[in-house]
């Protein structure tokens, strides 16, 4: 299920870039999946959702495909393993420290690859503060509400458990 959001939703905001760029309709399923289904599943959403995305659709662009699926693909994998390890006895700060610090780990690792390896030498901080942050904002916010809310009404319908794992 994950999966196809991952691939439908980017479908109707990137139709405008700029709106795809600052809403991130991709990363909403990927950290929902890794947070609920653990950090295999969010791994393999990571990796398969910009990848398949791309084959039907075109977006995201070849150029930008392999750091999109290396930040995902972090989301994902980390978001599960954050919430399987985060244990204060509030399952909100749990959810919230686990997504952020996903966020933020993902953001990191999409830098430091774009610096070395996708854009080596034409890659510097204020672009990736630019990219990551600044024109991500309407995205990172729509992320820190939504994706909570939905955690938590999953598992108050007991469609998942309070340690990351989705009920199947």
């Amino acid at each position: 299920m994950f999966l196809a959001i991952g691939i439908i939703l980017p479908f109707f905001t990137g139709q405008v870039p700029q709106i795809g760029n600052m809403l991130l309709p991709m990363h909403l399923p990927v950290l929902l999946c890794g947070l609920l289904c653990g950090p295999v599943y969010g791994l393999g959403c990571g990796i398969l959702a910009p990848l398949l995305s791309h084959l039907f659709t075109g977006m995201p662009p070849t150029a930008m495909l392999p750091s999109m699926l290396c930040e995902l693909a972090a989301y994902g994998m980390l978001s599960g393993i954050l919430i399987r390890v985060i244990r204060t006895k509030w399952n909100l700060l749990n959810l919230y420290t686990a997504l952020i610090g996903a966020m933020i780990c993902g953001r990191i690792i999409n830098g430091v690859l774009n610096a070395l390896i996708f854009n080596a030498g034409k890659y510097s901080m204020e672009m990736w503060l630019t990219a990551s942050f600044l024109q991500a904002i309407p995205g990172i916010v729509i992320q820190l509400a939504l994706i909570p809310l939905l955690v938590l009404a999953l598992q108050k319908a007991r469609l998942a458990n309070r340690a990351g794992a989705a009920r199947v």
